[in-house]
């Protein structure tokens, strides 16, 4: 399968590369985020000053924005930052985290999709179907349900605001508009650990790192990440902080022939 195989170029070039993925994302994360950006092969900086983050956006091959813990303040800043990766070329992915449950977090993720050019939004259903307009329930930072399928809220996302949509949860759901994927591998397990949305979300940023194509970067990241959750899963068995500690130790070890294996990943258009 020809995506198979530059999905396993993709992370063999992150592993050549080392792209720098600048991320400015939620205190709850940081490190989880860092270690799992190292982990893959890529750099990691966090760097959220309104002072620096042009500057530092500037030698970065990916930057990652990430509204888990909210403040107005850092959102000034990625506006800069955003706004400094599209003059640059550099691709820019959201994770927003919350979107639905309070307005500030839905005005300030839509803020950010008016005034900058998102080459991906990785979420969950309920924050991308509340993003798309699309009646659903988030709780938290949790999807609690939506009116329409994964499929349809990705494509209309998508369709909307010509970012690729990468929707997760037991099946990821990733669509451009025209192309859309489903990537079925992962693990329950996934959902028992703080952090492991925001952690797919700096793996696809990486993979954004190499990558052009922004659908392929989101199917390569999402699929990688999920195959690193059930390597983990079959070592750690139910064991929620041995799986944390092997889920960074498959991220280092998943190789291409992993992916070839492993990777569950059906184009349905």
């Amino acid at each position: 399968m020809q995506m198979i195989e530059q999905l396993c170029s993709d992370l063999e070039s992150i592993r050549q590369k080392r792209p720098l993925v600048h991320n400015i994302t939620n205190f709850v994360v940081m490190n989880e985020t860092a270690n799992a950006i190292l982990c893959i092969g890529a750099l990691p900086i966090m760097s959220h000053a309104a002072q620096e983050v042009e500057e530092m956006v500037g030698i970065a091959s990916a930057l990652v924005l990430n509204i888990g813990t909210l403040q107005p303040d850092w959102v000034d800043a990625m506006e800069l930052a955003g706004k400094r990766a599209n003059q640059m070329g550099i691709p820019v992915v959201l994770d927003p985290v919350g979107a639905g449950a309070t307005r500030l977090r839905t005005d300030s993720a839509k803020r950010l999709l008016e005034r900058v050019r998102i080459s991906i939004v990785r979420g969950n259903a309920g924050e991308v179907a509340a993003l798309a307009g699309i009646a659903s329930e988030v709780r938290g930072v949790e999807s609690m349900g939506a009116s329409q399928s994964p499929e349809q809220i990705a494509q209309r996302f998508a369709s909307a605001f010509g970012s690729v949509a990468a929707v997760t949860g037991p099946v990821d759901v990733v669509s451009d508009g025209s192309r859309t994927a489903r990537i079925s591998n992962g693990d329950a397990m996934l959902g028992k650990v703080v952090g492991t949305g925001c952690m797919s979300t700096v793996v696809v940023g990486s993979f954004a790192g190499v990558q052009q194509d922004p659908f392929t970067a989101a199917v390569g990241g999402l699929a990688a990440f999920g195959i690193a959750g059930e390597i983990a899963a079959g070592i750690s068995g139910e064991k929620p902080g041995t799986f944390h500690t092997e889920l960074y130790n498959a991220l280092a070890a998943i190789g291409a022939e992993d992916i070839r294996t492993r990777a569950r990943i059906e184009l349905i258009g």
